[in-house]
């Protein structure tokens, strides 16, 4: 795994996106930065980072999707590679926010946002960001983010949790062409909320009650209605209100 450290950057996912573009890197390149200045969330929201104090990584991932419908089976892979580390590392009460926060406690403590291209060739080429709150202890006017180290009330390696976290992603990536269907479950049961009633608010502003049952075969959350239908949502569609 090639690792290119960086004190400060835009963004990792971009730096690596760009530099992919420019020459042939191979799979599992990873960028990581002290503080980067535009770190990306999901639907173009800000990850605000305080400098040195969490971990700031892009993976390339190549040769793994072959079709664009199956995007969120990375999400999966991903994801479920950040869990089991943390899980490694004793941090308690994990779950994954879908599509793929990651949660301790009621408290988030990681995001992923995967952006991928499709190449001239057709194939697909994915830029895997992270963001691990790993020591950064002050989270004002963040009420609902948290830490590895608020939670445990001790400091992490960063570093040690960059590579235990490129070689899970690598693995499961791996694990998936034999065993996607032992990943899918995994993923489901790793759900945020899943199965217990929880108020949601849709794209026009409507709050209902709902009960999280899965994630349909292209990544769209699968909610149990009042009325006993089931409805699926895209990442716009639906907000947990917790």
């Amino acid at each position: 795994m090639k690792v290119i450290k960086l004190d400060a950057i835009d963004s990792t996912n971009e730096f690596l996106k760009g530099l992919s573009n420019k020459q042939e890197l191979e799979n599992f390149t990873v960028v990581t930065a002290e503080t980067q200045t535009k770190g990306k969330g999901q639907m173009g929201a800000v990850w605000a980072s305080e400098a040195s104090k969490n971990l700031i990584m892009s993976i390339l991932v190549k040769d793994f999707l072959s079709d664009i419908c199956q995007i969120f089976n990375l999400n999966i892979a991903v994801s479920l590679a950040v869990i089991e580390v943390l899980e490694s590392n004793n941090i308690p009460d994990l779950s994954i926010k879908w599509p793929n926060d990651i949660m301790s406690y009621n408290k988030k403590i990681g995001g992923i946002l995967i952006e991928n291209t499709i190449k001239s060739d057709g194939t697909i080429l994915s830029i895997v960001g992270l963001g691990l709150n790993v020591n950064q202890t002050d989270f004002e006017n963040l009420p609902k983010a948290s830490s590895l180290a608020v939670i445990c009330g001790k400091e992490f390696d960063k570093e040690a949790l960059l590579f235990t976290i490129g070689s899970a992603i690598e693995k499961n990536i791996g694990l998936w062409k034999q065993h996607p269907t032992i990943l899918w479950t995994k993923y489901i049961d790793n759900l945020y909320k899943k199965g217990l009633p929880m108020p949601f608010s849709d794209q026009n502003k409507s709050n209902f009650m709902g009960i999280i049952q899965g994630v349909s075969a292209i990544g769209k959350l699968q909610v149990l209605r009042e009325d006993d239908s089931i409805s699926e949502f895209d990442i716009k569609e639906i907000q947990m209100l917790y």
